[in-house]
């Protein structure tokens, strides 16, 4: 079996990696994927305290979360599944970088304040200068309030000389209701909200392609 890893890292946290990391494994295994969430924050265990909260519930597709201490232990289990879903500690550190090495696409999520970009910028510029490739980082924007914000985010992302997937997470009330009751962003109760956060989770799977 190939398997497919994606990883979603920041230096900081609340930035959206378990957010953007339960929605893309619930639309994976929703078409037909056997996907895992490794969650490597055994601190705070958010993808795994969200799929314990969607096990008690019996929402379905049921979507597999583990906690693991490094990836290493991780990706001892890769080769099980069609889709290894990374969602990293808060924290800049050499896991970040062997996290990077091994991923086919790396994503970090990120605000429009330039608090929240500034650091990001950092962080992609440390994993090119320690032989990351370019071609495989990418940036997801979360909690998104206007069209204006979204272009201004996405400006500062391009001179820096890194791309921002297509689409957006939009700062919704929504969206943290959903994951509250152990649903992903794409099971709102609003379908224009999911349908904004479909395209994203499929921009992430459409840039692993043109990556292959």
């Amino acid at each position: 079996m190939t398997t497919t890893i994606i990883a979603f890292v920041s230096q900081k946290g609340g930035v959206g990696k378990s957010t953007m990391s339960r929605a893309l494994a619930r639309e994976a295994v929703n078409n037909g994927l056997k996907a895992k969430i490794a969650d490597l924050d055994t601190q705070q265990g958010t993808s795994v305290d969200w799929h314990r909260t969607r096990l008690n519930q019996g929402i379905q597709p049921e979507v597999s979360a583990e906690a693991f201490a490094t990836a290493n232990q991780a990706l001892k289990l890769a080769n099980q599944f069609d889709l290894l879903i990374i969602d990293a500690p808060a924290r800049t550190s050499q896991g970040t970088l062997d996290i990077a090495r091994v991923a086919d696409l790396v994503v970090q999520p990120t605000g429009a304040s330039v608090d929240d970009l500034r650091p990001a910028i950092r962080e992609f510029h440390a994993l090119v200068k320690a032989g990351i490739s370019k071609a495989k980082l990418t940036f997801a924007l979360n909690r998104i309030g206007t069209p204006a914000e979204e272009a201004e985010a996405r400006n500062y992302i391009a001179e820096a000389g890194y791309i921002a997937l297509d689409g957006c997470l939009l700062e919704r009330p929504a969206y943290r209701k959903a994951q509250n009751t152990g649903y992903a962003v794409t099971e709102t109760s609003y379908v224009g909200l999911n349908v904004k956060a479909d395209a994203l989770i499929q921009a992430m799977i459409d840039k692993v392609g043109d990556n292959g």
